[in-house]
């Protein structure tokens, strides 16, 4: 017998991507059923350790943040990077992150000025995902299923009918729904299903990386503990990320140049060299968490009714903790779209938007990650061989390479141009003005109103996050309330296009707003701005909510 269930949309992959997304769905109303292949509880890979400030945000907005916030490293560890000769040897230099206990009071850090109400988090995908998983279960209009395999949909002009199987009882499941989204990994099925074609650089660098139990690790070095431990030296260069505080360990063995197989390098001894250890320290291997760092993207994010986010879109090395990141960033922008569709104040031509807006950004922060991974090789291949010495030569050298790896990794560890500076510049559904958005880097970029950037966050004057404030729709910021916008606010009531009024003072926008009107997406991006109401309030609606498009499928 045949199980069937329906639902809106369909949700394939229970990683943090496709819970961001199925949150959000359902946090705007819309039914959803995830499935996911592994058991309830199964712990991931430790692959992923940092969730970024733009992520944080979004999880703030769904209400998770705190709960991700509480958990992780211990609150007082340290979360700096440092780069040492090995990890219990010589420092170099070292990047100042704050603990978590002191991460939104903190100042004079070189992440600590961002213009946010959620810094980044340093927490390993392990710890990530229970609390995404369990805040996602309590959801109203959300349905987990877990031991899932979808083997094969079909589309019609009403909607996808996806075929499974329940991996622990052989029963067959029948799903039909209105929209299918793949956020099921690197090999993603979806991804084959649709026809998507990954391009660009299959093999960028590769990792030999293990997963340890070390409990006596720490107490090698009377340094101050990091997060990140860096070892360069001339015989092997690793890092070292702190998983829990105290006795597990993710070691990455950075392969050189020619070395293609990962069990022809000496496991044992490259640990060894990366930690600084003898013979006689004792480790035990939990797991071998080897991986290939690439910069491939699809060539297209949708078919029709079925959609792919996360690393089923795109892969790259994980710099800057871009890759998690990115997926997370592809899944609040598709949901809002989805539900301004399914929600009925949008026509279906509003998700032709998703692709428009996230392949350029994927290609963007793709480049940045692979040039940031190729500089670092090359640091790593240009460690003097005297960089252990006692002598002064030996100093100059740790100091040289100490500012050296300083200034080239500040760039992706404490990254405000990759959670901040980005901009849609080709959407459908925003009201370009003429003036161009300003450039970005990895680390720096300036806020700005110029439609398809970020909203720039301040503070008001109340003590609340202007986020905290804007409605989970679209928000017309006010900073004149002399400003009569009552066409416009009638306009989008006409056609039920949910905006919602925030009068924000002039001292609250700080010199960051230059406009008096600034209409704010779902999803925190300008839509629109200007000085005085809009001569065509109906047009410039129709414009944001994708009536405008020229509709490419249903």
């Amino acid at each position: 017998m045949t199980r069937t269930i329906e639902t809106q949309v369909l949700v394939v992959g229970g990683g943090p991507v496709g819970l961001t997304l199925g949150m959000d769905l359902a946090s705007r109303g819309v039914e959803t059923l995830l499935v996911e292949m592994r058991h309830e509880g199964e712990p991931p890979s430790v692959k992923c350790n940092h969730i970024a400030a733009r992520s944080m945000e979004i999880f703030r907005r769904l209400g998770v943040a705190g709960k991700l916030r509480q958990t992780g490293l211990p609150a007082d560890y340290s979360n700096d990077i440092s780069y040492r000769v090995s990890f219990a040897g010589k420092e170099l230099s070292r990047i100042e992150i704050p603990c978590r206990k002191d991460r939104y009071t903190a100042t004079g850090g070189p992440d600590t000025w961002w213009p946010t109400p959620e810094p980044p988090h340093r927490i390993n995908q392990i710890y990530i995902e229970p609390v995404l998983f369990a805040h996602a279960a309590a959801m109203p209009n959300l349905s987990l299923l877990n031991r899932v395999q979808i083997n094969d949909f079909t589309q019609d002009d009403d909607g996808v009918q996806a075929t499974g199987r329940l991996l622990d009882t052989g029963e067959t499941i029948s799903i039909r729904a209105r929209y299918m989204v793949g956020c099921d990994g690197s090999r993603s099925g979806v991804r084959k299903a649709i026809g998507a074609k990954l391009s660009g650089t299959a093999v960028v660098q590769r990792v030999q990386s293990t997963y340890i139990r070390a409990p006596s690790l720490l107490s090698l070095s009377n340094l101050k503990p990091a997060w990140a431990t860096f070892s360069l030296n001339p015989q092997r260069s690793g890092n070292v990320y702190a998983i829990d505080g105290k006795e597990k360990w993710l070691v990455h063995n950075y392969l050189r140049p020619g070395e293609e197989d990962f069990e022809a390098i000496d496991r044992d001894w490259a640990l060894r060299t990366i930690l600084g250890v003898g013979p006689d320290f004792a480790y035990e291997i939990l797991s071998k968490e080897d991986w290939i760092g690439r910069r491939l993207v699809a060539d297209k994010f949708r078919d029709r009714r079925v959609f792919i986010c996360g690393d089923a879109a795109h892969l790259w090395v994980p710099m800057a903790g871009y890759g998690m990141n990115a997926g997370i960033a592809d899944a609040a922008n598709l949901a809002w779209l989805l539900a301004a569709h399914l929600n009925g104040w949008a026509p279906a031509s509003i998700v032709d938007a998703h692709e428009k807006e996230r392949l350029p950004i994927t290609e963007q922060v793709s480049h940045f990650a692979m040039n940031h991974a190729l500089a670092l090789s090359k640091q790593r291949g240009d460690v003097p061989d005297n960089i252990d010495d006692d002598d002064a030569e030996g100093q100059r050298a740790r100091a040289a390479l100490g500012k050296l790896a300083y200034d080239l990794n500040v760039q992706q560890y404490c990254c405000g141009g990759l959670n901040f500076g980005y901009f849609y510049d080709q959407s459908p559904i925003i009201a370009y003005d003429g003036e161009k958005p300003p450039a970005y880097g990895m680390a720096d970029f300036t806020p700005s109103t110029v439609p398809g950037c970020r909203t720039p966050h301040v503070w008001l004057d109340d003590g609340r996050s202007l986020y905290d404030a804007m409605g989970p729709d679209y928000t017309l910021l006010r900073f004149d309330p002399s400003i009569d916008v009552t066409t416009f606010l009638a306009a989008a009531d006409a056609i039920a296009v949910p905006v919602r009024l925030l009068d924000v003072t002039a001292e609250d926008a700080a010199g960051v707003y230059d406009k008096a009107l600034v209409l704010s997406r779902p999803d925190q991006h300008v839509a629109w701005r200007g000085d005085t109401a809009p001569t065509d309030p109906l047009g410039l609606i129709q414009l944001i909510c994708g009536m405008a498009i020229q509709h490419e499928a249903a």
